[in-house]
């Protein structure tokens, strides 16, 4: 049965494994390159972000890259940056392992609501989120890039 664990150690075979799953979790499969060493340092650090894997033994079949996010009227939220299952491990409940570890770590940080985007053309994903109570809801993302110009 595979485990769920939050990282609490950097080794370079974590940041590959971690590296593959958001190659695939990319729809253009586009590699962009190796994660640096010194992000994996400020998640284990950081009481507001974590990484949570799905393992079996040293084999990593799935993750979530979560953050504590705040508010002024709603005081915090859970935001789900990456939620990946190797290609090979779906069907078999390990997205849902690693749901559940989200909520658990949402409620442990005092977060009220979970949030997050997911792409056009990700019907399995949206079937899987609506199945575990998500509610979509009809928005515009936008995305402004911090450096150069305003």
């Amino acid at each position: 049965m595979p485990e769920i664990e939050r990282l609490t150690q950097y080794t370079p075979e974590v940041g590959e494994a971690v590296r593959g799953l958001l190659i695939e979790l990319s729809r253009s499969g586009r590699d962009r390159g190796e994660i640096p060493k010194e992000w994996f340092l400020e998640v284990i650090d950081s009481p507001y972000h974590d990484l949570i894997l799905a393992k079996n033994g040293e084999q990593i079949l799935g993750m979530a890259v979560v953050s504590v996010t705040m508010g002024a009227i709603v005081r915090k939220n859970v935001y789900l940056e990456d939620f990946v299952v190797t290609s090979e491990a779906r069907g078999q409940g390990i997205g849902t392992l690693i749901w559940d570890e989200i909520i658990r770590w949402g409620l442990e940080k005092g977060a009220t609501d979970l949030e997050f985007t997911s792409g056009e053309g990700r019907e399995a994903a949206w079937k899987f989120y609506q199945d575990k109570g998500a509610e979509i809801y009809k928005t515009n993302f936008f995305r402004k890039e911090l450096h150069g110009r305003n």
